[in-house]
Order: structure tokens, then sequence, then C-alpha cells
């Protein structure tokens, strides 16, 4: 199994976690929740970008309704069906029948191996498609708040390390970020510069050392007064396959010396989806109180 696979394939662990949460019994609104697959033209990225949002139970029902809205930003080697196609929206759903979380979107468009930042060349400039285009899209057609309180965004993996640089990047849009098993670390992983080495990396080929330094969390983690009414949650497995518990780790210990609080735990567990399966209703929980999700 390739590095590239590894680093951020979820697996149907998803599906097993969610068979083990307590259900109460079905009734019709329960019944009305679905997800959405669509595309949003970018003029930016001059393509269609495709994209799942997963709709609450009464989002078709309650037509003038407005909702929190979290942005999950999936792994390297997967895409925008990442939490339907492995039983995240299960799990969601079974967190909502239970009333451990409320009500709220969540939208996942395709990141492809983007890093969701724009890249060395200038070519894919895909931060900018996010906040420029995606999100204005995404907030009209599905009645999102549209406001700072109610807008969350999350991650794994690769998607941890977009989610953490986007809500450090803009804390004037996001109230909330969670993030599982996120590709940061102080120094670049050789094995992660291997898997990208290989095809066209969004950190220039040759890798540019200078350009991933610039862009990693730490850099942006040291506005720290920017940075003190964000919500920030942030786990690691501690036997992670490419470090990342010591990039967490040194996150961790940066923060606190910056005084910004947050949430961390380092937890038993290696770099894939069991890992995953076994926080994910923890963050999930985490963005519902922060966004005031009902």
């Amino acid at each position: 199994m390739s590095n590239v696979t590894l680093i951020a394939r979820t697996s149907t662990a998803l599906m097993l976690i969610a068979a083990f949460l307590p259900l109460q019994a079905l009734g019709a609104q329960a019944l009305e929740a679905r997800a959405e697959s669509r595309a949003v033209q970018s003029k930016i990225l001059g393509r269609p970008v495709r994209y799942t949002v997963l709709l609450p139970p009464s989002f078709d029902a309650q037509k003038n309704r407005k909702y929190p809205i979290l942005y999950y930003l999936h792994g390297l080697g997967d895409n925008e069906q990442a939490l339907v196609r492995l039983g995240g929206w299960d799990l969601v759903e079974n967190l909502q029948r239970y009333g451990q979380i409320g009500e709220f979107l969540i939208a996942t468009p395709d990141g492809d191996r983007a890093f969701y930042i724009n890249s060395r060349d200038g070519e894919e400039r895909y931060e900018d498609f996010f906040i420029q285009e995606f999100m204005p899209e995404i907030e009209r057609r599905y009645r999102a708040l549209g406001t700072r309180a109610a807008r969350g965004i999350s991650g794994t993996s690769m998607g941890g390390y977009g989610a953490l640089r986007f809500a450090f990047r803009y804390p004037s849009l996001f109230a909330a970020v969670s993030v599982h098993m996120p590709a940061i670390a102080d120094e670049l992983p050789p094995t992660l510069k291997s898997a990208l080495g290989r095809r066209r990396s969004p950190f220039g080929d040759p890798f540019d050392v200078a350009f991933w330094n610039q862009n990693t969390p730490f850099a942006l983690a040291r506005r720290a007064q920017r940075l003190k009414s964000l919500k920030i949650y942030i786990d690691c497995g501690r036997e992670d396959d490419y470090g990342f518990d010591e990039g967490s780790q040194a996150l961790h210990e940066l923060l606190t010396k910056l005084g910004v609080p947050h949430e961390f735990h380092l937890y038993p567990g290696r770099h894939n989806g069991e890992y995953v399966a076994a926080h994910f209703p923890d963050s999930l929980r985490f963005q519902s109180r922060a966004l005031g999700a009902k």
C-alpha cells in the first residue's frame, strides 16, 4: 500500500461505530435527512468542483429555517463522497436522533491533492476558490446562517492541515475548528515529501521546503491575538505512521505558550480509519456545542 493511500484513506470503521450508537425509534422527521451531491462551477479554478452536503432532518420541512454549517475537508486520496461512502452520515444521523448533537449542515468539497492551498506555481488557487466561491455558494444555496458564530471547519489528515490553515488564517470567518490526525509537522516528514514528489505537488516540484514552512498552521498560529476567540479541537494517535503526533504535540505546546485556549488529545492509535472512527463523534459534539446547533 502506498504512502498516499495510507496518509488519508479512511475506512468502513465509521459505519461500525455508527452501528453501536444507541438509537431512538425513527420518527417521520428522521426519514427526511438526506445527502446531496452537486458541483460548483469555479471561475478561479476553471472547472466544476464536486461537493456533497449533508442536510439535517428538518431541512426540507422547515423551508424558512437557517442552519449552522460545518465544512469537512477530506484526506489525501479521498474525495467529496468521503463521509457518505464510509458511513459518516449514518453516524451523524444517529448522533442527532439520540440528541447528542443538534442540526447543522455539513459540506465537503472535493479537495483532490491540493492540500487546500494556493499552489506554489500559482496554477491551482484552491484556497481562493474555497473562500471566495465555494463558501458563499454553499451558504446561499443551503440556507446557512452565514455568520462566524454559526460556521465551523473540520478535517482529517490532509484535511486537518487545511482546516487548521483556514481557521488560523481567517479567524473572522470561523467560530471553531476540529481536526483528527492533522498532516502537520514542524519539519517536513520525509514520507510525505516522497509521496507528493512522485506527482505534481501543490508545494512545488521539486518540493519547496520554504513554501511548506510558510504555509504550516505553526506560522499562522503565531498571530495569537487573532485566535483567542476561536474554539480549537485537535487529536492524533500516539503511533501515527507519519509522525503527526509529534506535530500535533508541537502545535499544542505552541498554542499553550501563546495563551490560546484549545482542546488537545493524544490517544492510542495509528494513522488510519479506525482511529478516526473512534474519535469523530467527539469532534462532532464539540462542533455542535461551539456552533450552538439545536
